[in-house]
């Protein structure tokens, strides 16, 4: 297998596993298991199987995290706390390709918060993709019916996930602003700590609520699933394929994860793939082209 195939497979594994954590969402859903628990229990077991390859780095972690708590602290809340946690609970309320769909405007929201917090410099045409992004997003939380808009009648899954994809959009800008002395697999590590700090109250708080959940075997493929699959391997897979074919490149495969959710959406939970999800599709996608393309000096 020479070097780009074994990039384009590990691509096309890395968005199969991304878009296979919204059908097990849906899936823990329907199982009756609380979003934030969930969330709580997945970063248990991440935190876990990362242990044995960052421990030799613990020096160094605890001085890094010494001089950057407050970062550590937004990094966590803003991508396990936030990110996650909404993505799962938004799964008890949305279609799993109305969450995907929006999933596939993280880039924008990027740029949209960079903007605002004055991280990166914007040109025309990300402010332009901004815009179209925005409006393919409305043109799915409204399903096209200006009466949703008027009366502000939105699923509630959906803005969870807006919330979501606005974190994720967060945590990516602020991890632009620093440049760590660990290596990746201790930084998940630690932002895994701090999300799980952010998460216990949350699941603390399904308990006394009486919201748990039987432990059989479909509850440990669940968690067996998103723990290795969407948390380290797609992750691995993505990160060996960017080093051998290039971001740029590797991200036009982010497209394929609301395509991967679509058909396991249809297969599994037979949802229906409707012109405002294709309007809204279409639009997002102009959107994030019109970001990527750069202003040229006449």
């Amino acid at each position: 297998m020479n070097k780009n195939t074994k990039a384009y497979t590990m691509l096309i594994l890395a968005t199969l596993f991304w878009a296979g954590n919204f059908t097990i969402g849906k899936f823990a859903y329907t199982e009756n298991v609380p979003p934030y628990s969930l969330a709580f229990f997945r970063w248990i077991l991440v935190w876990i199987i990362l242990l044995p390859f960052t421990f030799k780095e613990i020096p160094k972690i605890k001085t890094e995290v010494k001089n950057n708590l407050s970062l550590f602290f937004i990094l966590g809340f803003t991508s396990v706390g936030i990110f996650s946690a909404f993505t799962y609970n938004a799964l008890n309320y949305t279609q799993v390709i109305n969450a995907s769909l929006f999933n596939t405007a993280i880039p924008v929201s990027i740029i949209l918060v960079c903007f605002l917090l004055k991280i990166e410099k914007t040109n025309i045409f990300q402010i332009s993709g901004l815009i179209v992004s925005v409006l393919g997003i409305l043109a799915i939380i409204t399903r096209l019916d200006l009466n949703i808009l008027l009366t502000l009648n939105f699923n509630k899954g959906d803005i969870y996930m807006i919330i979501a994809i606005i974190s994720w959009g967060i945590y990516s800008a602020f991890l632009k602003k620093k440049t760590f002395d660990i290596s990746l697999l201790s930084l998940v590590h630690v932002v895994c700590a701090f999300g799980l700090i952010i998460l216990l109250p949350a699941f603390l708080f399904e308990l006394v609520q009486g919201k748990t959940t039987e432990i059989n075997s479909n509850l440990i493929f669940i968690l067996l699933y998103i723990a290795i699959f969407p948390s380290i391997g797609s992750y691995y897979c993505w990160a060996g394929a960017v080093s051998i074919i290039g971001a740029n490149r590797a991200g036009i495969f982010l497209s394929l994860i609301p395509l991967f959710s679509t058909i396991f959406a249809m297969i599994f939970f037979n949802e229906k793939f409707l012109f405002f999800h294709f309007i809204g599709s279409v639009l997002i996608i102009l959107g994030l082209f019109l970001s990527n393309k750069k202003v040229t000096n006449a």
